[in-house]
């Protein structure tokens, strides 16, 4: 496609617009988390790795670190069994309202988390009793389905159904076609689907506020929400921020290279 110069620096200029106004904050974090200093100035004085290593060996952090941690995994398991599965449904089979099932499965990530949150407070606190880590993880579930469900279901759309129509004709059973055929080709958008819910949960805080009970131990987000009111603790929790936002970049740049590597096995 031929193109002007004057659109190419359009879009480079806008490409790096986009860049800085999304990574400028996290920049400062960055910067925040190496100042020698317990308060937030301009410029700073010096840089430390204190901080870092105080954030590591902090016993609060760490224990909310592993109950993230934990939740994430659990809620990533349970959407991936029902999300495939659901996708399977409807990608594959033509029944009555599939189109309506499929919006239903996707407006709650669209819902604000305030509404979900408290939705699911007022399902667990009345229906079944009160809060506790259950309830964080299947609340959790809700949204990590959707992730799963989107990825399962786009890879299904691409890949030819011709394919599973061959390993029958071939006298393959529905099992040994989906074992052979139909899984080998959507494995990498499962996987994918797993590591976005695993990095959504772990940094979710309102609907875990909502479903999280007074007695529990404290995640890893709201652990951070809960110090950064404190100045003595504000170095350690960018420290821990900084923590997390390359924790995060892990599952997000495999899931997108798992993407990438899924939309070319659809073009083979």
């Amino acid at each position: 496609m031929m193109t002007s110069q004057a659109l190419r620096w359009s879009l480079r200029i806008g490409s790096a617009i986009t860049l800085i106004f999304l990574w400028v904050p996290l920049g400062l974090i960055g910067l925040y988390a190496f100042n020698d200093s317990k308060s937030v100035r301009w410029p700073f004085s010096g840089f430390t790795t204190h901080w870092l290593s105080s954030a590591i060996h902090n016993q609060g952090a760490r224990d909310a670190f592993l109950l993230s941690l934990k939740v994430a995994l659990a809620a990533a398991a349970v959407a991936l069994l029902l999300g495939t599965l659901l996708a399977m449904a409807v990608s594959r089979f033509d029944f009555f309202g599939r189109n309506t099932v499929s919006f239903i499965v996707v407006l709650p990530i669209a819902l604000p988390g305030i509404v979900t949150g408290l939705a699911l407070n007022q399902t667990f606190v009345n229906l079944f009793g009160g809060l506790s880590l259950l309830t964080v993880i299947v609340a959790h579930a809700t949204f990590c389905i959707v992730i799963v469900y989107n990825n399962v279901a786009a890879r299904l759309r691409r890949m030819a159904g011709s394919l599973e129509e061959a390993s029958s004709d071939l006298g393959a059973s529905t099992w040994q076609t989906f074992r052979h055929v139909t899984f080998p080709l959507m494995r990498s958008a499962i996987l994918a689907g797993a590591l976005l819910a695993v990095a959504l949960s772990f940094d979710e805080i309102i609907v875990t506020t909502f479903t999280l009970g007074a007695t529990q131990s404290q995640t890893l987000p709201i652990w951070i929400f809960s110090n950064i009111s404190r100045p003595n603790q504000l170095p350690i929790v960018y420290a821990v921020a900084l923590i997390v936002i390359l924790l995060s970049a892990i599952p997000v740049y495999i899931a997108q290279r798992l993407a990438g590597d899924a939309a070319g096995g659809g073009r083979t």
